[in-house]
């Protein structure tokens, strides 16, 4: 059955009312409606709006979003690969979807033993009915993917060469491409410890990979061959001699806190905008948390920091207090859709994106920790959360596209384990609009500072898990994991 087939048959089923309700949300500003789906991570709407993908830890979930105060549950699959050896695949902590296709990649994170680690593919032809049609094996992780004409973008972290890597998906035999690291663009990047250069995320699209390497900064490359990435240019990150030097108690606080942290890039359709986002906690009680910047990249080569969008304030930002640190987010015509977990969901209006202004913010820390947010259609966005203590409530919520004011907004005090902080004053965000002082070139060399962000907004993150559970140890992990 065909996509346009199985819309056509279900929405009788359903009653299917009209999307413009969305526009038309009375009242304060609040969800239009979710559903619940157990340990949710991240969520992509497909090209049309009318079905979301969501990767939910031991599988993955399709649900109908084309009325979005009723979200409909269409299909779920649990243990993927179970019949295997080393199997079920665990952590799928990713999901990516072009046309037919549906790539789920995992684990996340480097687990102990003989694990199955890879890349699934489905095809979804039939959201109700979801069919596996190709596997492919990897020795490394994979914390996240994207897919762009048949081909699927893995961030392969080995520990050593943390390589961008691409494998042809199109046809359902998974076939490796090609690979690009750090170490193509200068071996000496080696000196660096793994954690410190991950490769956290990948976004691809119009023949430009923009790959956020975490402390190393963000890198374009040109993707038109899929087969030989070429290097276009690089945005922010420390200069490699001093990351080089790092190591022991400073090595831990750098994959947590500020400055760094580059989590995930990705533009708006023009390819003229960019958006960075930094994933950080407060160390010792500083830094953090992490916002999200915004960069002209009309020329890639020399790229320039509009703004920078604080995220909301917490009473406890360390990594077992309260989480408000950017996560994912989306960007597209004059709307930035953002994540902020415990801290909710934002829209900015960035039709002048050295001046963005927020529209809408809303959040439940108690229930509700805020893993994406992508637009589906021009009425609504599509946001999943993964819950909140470890309880596997997770949930796919959609949320209209409008201004508008949360009713008696709750407070950002509740910790990492679910206990109340003395501070019970609602917090408020700011935006920095100064523009950095430098700009990039593609030519620099790679152990220069490559552009210096205004100090208020350059809030790098942890976005790496792995890099943590090396460099912090198991206590710190296990408080992460539960999150």
């Amino acid at each position: 059955m065909h996509r346009r087939q199985f819309l056509r048959g279900v929405a009788g089923s359903i009653g299917l009312a009209s999307i413009g309700a969305a526009g038309a949300h009375p009242g304060p500003y609040r969800p239009l409606g979710k559903v619940p789906i157990t340990n949710a991570k991240e969520a992509v709407p497909d090209e049309n709006g009318e079905v979301a993908y969501v990767a939910a830890t031991d599988g993955f979930a399709t649900v109908d979003v084309r009325v979005p105060s009723d979200p409909q549950l269409l299909a779920e699959r649990r243990d993927l690969l179970s019949d295997r050896e080393t199997g079920p695949l665990r952590l799928i902590q990713d999901a990516k979807v072009e046309g037919d296709r549906l790539a789920l990649v995992g684990p996340a994170n480097p687990l102990e033993g003989d694990v199955l680690q890879g890349l699934v593919v489905y095809d979804v032809s039939d959201p109700t009915d979801p069919q596996q049609i190709g596997f492919y094996e990897t020795s490394y992780p994979i914390h996240n993917c994207d897919i762009d004409d048949g081909v699927v973008y893995l961030t392969a972290n080995d520990g050593e060469t943390n390589s961008l890597v691409a494998v042809d998906a199109g046809d359902g035999e998974v076939t490796e491409l090609g690979q690009w690291s750090l170490l193509d663009r200068d071996e000496s990047w080696r000196e660096v410890a793994g954690p410190l250069r991950t490769l956290h995320d990948v976004r691809v699209r119009d023949d430009r990979a923009y790959l956020a390497y975490w402390d190393a900064g963000t890198y374009i490359l040109d993707v038109s061959d899929s087969a030989d990435p070429a290097f276009v240019s690089r945005i922010g990150g420390r200069p490699r001699g001093e990351l080089a030097e790092i190591s022991g108690e400073e090595g831990r606080n750098a994959v947590i806190g500020l400055p760094g942290n580059a989590h995930y890039a990705t533009t708006d359709e023009s390819g003229d905008l960019l958006g960075i986002n930094r994933e950080a906690w407060a160390v010792d009680g500083d830094g953090g948390p992490g916002g999200v910047e915004l960069w002209d990249v009309s020329d890639e080569t020399a790229p320039e920091q509009l703004a920078a969008i604080e995220a909301p304030a917490s009473s406890d930002p360390s990594i077992g207090g309260t989480w408000t640190t950017s996560h994912n987010f989306d960007i597209v015509g004059d709307r930035l859709f953002t994540s902020w977990y415990q801290g909710g969901v934002k829209i900015h209006d960035i039709s002048d994106p050295a001046n963005p202004e927020e529209l809408a913010w809303w959040r439940d820390p108690d229930e509700a920790a805020f893993w994406t947010a992508k637009l589906a259609t021009e009425k609504f966005f599509v946001a999943s959360s993964m819950g909140r203590r470890a309880n596997g409530k997770g949930a796919l919520y959609a949320f209209p596209n409008h201004a508008g004011e949360q009713k008696d907004p709750p407070a950002l005090t509740t910790t990492a384990t679910g206990t109340e902080t003395a501070d019970e004053t609602t917090v408020e965000t700011t935006i920095t609009t100064e523009t950095t002082t430098t700009t990039q070139q593609a030519a620099l060399d790679e152990d220069e500072e490559t552009t210096e962000a205004n100090a208020s907004g350059d809030a790098p993150g942890f976005g790496a898990p792995a890099a943590v559970a090396a460099l912090l140890g198991a206590g710190a992990w296990r408080t992460f994991r539960q999150k």
